[in-house]
């Protein structure tokens, strides 16, 4: 029994030693709300969404523990996020840049706390830079691509309007599959954001090791 199945042990057995206890705690789980099925006790359809999965990705990260609840929908939802690894027109520098954008407008704990450190260190930006951008700061890039990608995203998420010129500067460098790979991305984390927030899951989760 691996150290976080004790942990779930130990609470739920106090649960039951403590009167009205258990209504207090109903929601943990595993990872956030969501209670996650050992890889021996899945359905199916749930194990085969899980290899799909583990072959695109190597690992089952983050939200996409949770998705496997909904098997079907996870096998469609785990190629964008395999595109976004390594098919994008984007650098992982101007990826992180939208990503830390959308996560702070959501405020999800864990992905905000997760793409901090991915930005810093994968997308080798500097910290104050991604911290601006989780907090709704202002921030500036050298690089014309990484700027005219940050105003094309914050235009989109705050006022929701794109100049005219902005979104001509923004053909000019990205092109428009470039303009589609921002936009897209900014839906992607949308939807994990939302699915983090619904699930309650903490900065700090780190669910079965599996």
């Amino acid at each position: 029994m691996g150290a976080d199945e004790v942990k779930i042990y130990l609470i739920r057995a106090l649960a039951a030693t403590t009167g009205g206890y258990m209504a207090e705690i109903s929601d943990f789980g595993t990872f956030g709300r969501f209670q996650e099925t050992p890889v021996g006790e899945m359905s199916p359809e749930m194990k085969d969404a899980y290899d799909f999965t583990m072959k695109l990705r190597g690992v089952v990260p983050g939200p996409h523990k949770i998705w496997l609840a909904n098997p079907a929908l996870s096998k469609t939802i785990v190629p964008t996020g395999y595109y976004y690894q390594k098919e994008s027109t984007l650098t992982k520098a101007e990826i992180e840049i939208v990503t830390n954008i959308i996560n702070g407008q959501w405020r999800a704990a864990y992905g905000n706390y997760e793409h901090e450190q991915i930005g810093e260190k994968q997308g080798h930006l500097e910290p104050k830079s991604v911290e601006a951008l989780i907090a709704g700061l202002p921030t500036s890039f050298s690089d014309p691509r990484e700027q005219s990608i940050c105003e094309l995203a914050l235009a989109l998420a705050n006022h929701r309007v794109v100049p005219t010129g902005l979104y001509k500067r923004c053909k000019d460098l990205l092109g428009d599959a470039g303009i589609v790979d921002v936009t897209v991305l900014m839906g992607w984390f949308t939807m994990v954001s939302l699915t983090l927030m619904a699930f309650d899951v903490p900065s700090n989760a780190v669910g079965i090791d599996q």
